[in-house]
C-alpha cells in the first residue's frame, strides 16, 4: 500500500511540475512580447517644397454681355410682321418687328399735303411781300403755318418709325415673346438681344484690397459649365465708389468669348493675378491640422530608438528610426489642394499627410506607399 501511495504522489507531483512549466513558458512569452518594441505605424508623408507662388485675390462674379438689352416697343400697336427667328444672329439696323401703321401712314400723307400747300402759299407770299402786296403780319402767319406743317410731318414720321423695331447693334437675338396679330402695349418685351463676342465679368473685392488693383491686371476665371477649363480676362474698370453697406468695391473685367460658349448670367469663380511672384514653402492641404489654438503639422524626423529592456533582443535595423512631432505653423493662401507656409517649416522637411489621428507625439512611424492623390506643383489650371 505504501508503495502504491508513493507512486500516486509522485505522479501528481510530475503532473503539477509539467503544468507549472507550461504556465511559466506562457507567462515568459507574454513578458517578452511586452518587452519587444512596438511595430511602427504606417503613415503617408509629403515633402515641403519651395516653389514659385503667384499671389491671387479670389472672388466670385457674374458674366454680362458687352452690349445686351431687352427689345421692347415704345408705342402700342398690333404686330403685323415678325422678321427674325429665335436664336439667330442679327445685324445692326435689321428690322425685328413691324407694327400695323396704316393710320399713321394716312395721317402722314394728309400732313404732307398740308405741308405742300403751306409751302406754296408761303412762297407766293414771299414774292408779294417784297412788292408790299400783303401785310408783314400775313406773311409771318403763312411762315408759321409752313413751319407748323413741317413739324407735324416730322412728328408723324417719328411716330411711324417707332412702328418698326430695328436691332440697335449686331448680336444674337433670343426667343421671341410676341406673335403676328398680338396687340402690344408700350414697353412690351419682344426678345433679348446680346452681343456675345466680348463679355464682362463684374465682381466685388474688399476695400482693403483696392491698393492691389490696377487697370490691365489679368483675371483667371472658371465656370460650372466647363469644369477644369480656365478663361483669361483683363480688368478694365474700377468703380470709384465703395459700397457703404458691404464696404466692397465693384470691379469689371473684360474677356473674349471665341465660339460664344460663355453666356451672360453665368456664375464665375475667379482670381485676380497680382504681379508679384515669389518662392514660397508649400505643403499639401491635408497636412494641416486646424485648431482654435493654431494650425500645425506633424513633422517626420529621425529619432533615438529606445534601449531594449533587460533580457529583450535588440532588433536589427536597416532603416533609420523615424518619429513624428507636432509643429505650429503660420499658413497663408491655399488653392488647388496646396497651402503656403509662411512660418514654422522649411523646404525639404517631411510632413504627414494621412493618418494623423492615430499618432501621438514621438510615435514611431514608417513611411507607407502613398495612396493620397497629390497635385504636382505645376498641375491644374491654377497651380501657379
Amino acid at each position: 500500500m505504501l508503495r502504491r501511495m508513493l507512486l500516486m504522489v509522485g505522479a501528481v507531483i510530475v503532473v503539477v511540475l509539467i503544468l507549472a512549466a507550461f504556465k511559466f513558458n506562457s507567462v515568459y512569452s507574454q513578458i517578452q512580447q511586452f518587452k519587444a518594441p512596438k511595430p511602427p505605424i504606417d503613415v503617408e508623408v509629403a515633402e515641403s517644397r519651395r516653389q514659385p507662388w503667384q499671389t491671387q485675390l479670389p472672388a466670385i462674379g457674374t458674366l454680362t454681355a458687352s452690349q445686351g438689352i431687352d427689345l421692347s416697343v415704345e408705342i402700342a400697336g398690333t404686330v403685323s410682321d415678325v422678321q427674325f427667328r429665335s436664336g439667330e444672329k442679327v445685324s445692326k439696323g435689321q428690322p425685328i418687328v413691324l407694327l400695323d401703321s396704316e393710320n399713321e401712314q394716312a395721317s402722314l400723307a394728309a400732313a404732307q399735303a398740308e405741308l405742300h400747300l403751306a409751302k406754296v402759299e408761303f412762297e407766293r407770299a414771299r414774292s408779294l411781300v417784297d412788292r408790299q402786296a400783303i401785310s408783314r403780319s400775313e406773311f409771318d402767319r403763312l411762315n408759321a403755318e409752313s413751319q407748323k406743317a413741317a413739324a407735324t410731318v416730322a412728328q408723324l414720321k417719328a411716330s411711324l418709325a417707332k412702328k418698326r423695331i430695328l436691332a440697335p447693334f449686331s448680336g444674337t437675338i433670343g426667343i421671341r415673346q410676341v406673335d403676328v396679330g398680338d396687340f402690344v402695349a408700350a414697353g412690351t418685351p419682344i426678345a433679348t438681344l446680346q452681343d456675345l463676342s466680348t463679355l464682362f465679368v463684374d465682381f466685388y473685392l474688399a476695400e482693403q484690397q483696392v491698393p492691389l488693383l490696377a487697370i490691365g491686371q489679368s483675371v483667371r476665371l472658371q465656370v460650372a459649365a466647363f469644369p477644369g477649363e480656365a478663361f483669361q480676362g483683363t480688368i478694365v474698370a474700377l468703380n470709384p465708389k465703395v459700397e457703404t453697406t458691404t464696404r466692397n468695391v465693384q470691379v469689371r473685367a473684360e474677356l473674349a468669348n471665341p465660339g460664344e460658349r460663355l453666356l451672360p448670367g453665368m456664375f464665375a469663380d475667379l482670381h485676380v493675378l497680382l504681379p508679384d511672384e515669389a518662392p514660397q514653402v508649400v505643403v499639401p492641404e491635408t497636412a494641416i491640422t486646424y485648431t482654435l489654438y493654431g494650425n500645425s503639422v506633424l513633422v517626420v524626423k529621425e529619432g533615438q530608438a529606445p534601449e531594449p529592456e533587460e533580457g529583450a533582443e535588440a532588433p536589427g535595423r536597416s532603416e533609420p528610426y523615424l518619429v513624428v512631432g507636432p509643429r505650429f505653423v503660420k499658413t497663408g493662401e491655399g488653392r488647388d489642394g496646396r497651402v503656403v507656409i509662411l512660418e514654422g517649416l522649411e523646404a525639404g522637411e517631411q510632413v504627414v499627410i494621412a493618418g494623423q489621428l492615430k499618432l501621438d507625439t514621438g510615435a514611431h512611424v514608417a513611411i507607407a506607399e502613398k495612396r493620397t492623390l497629390e497635385l504636382e506643383p505645376n498641375s491644374g489650371s491654377d497651380a501657379r
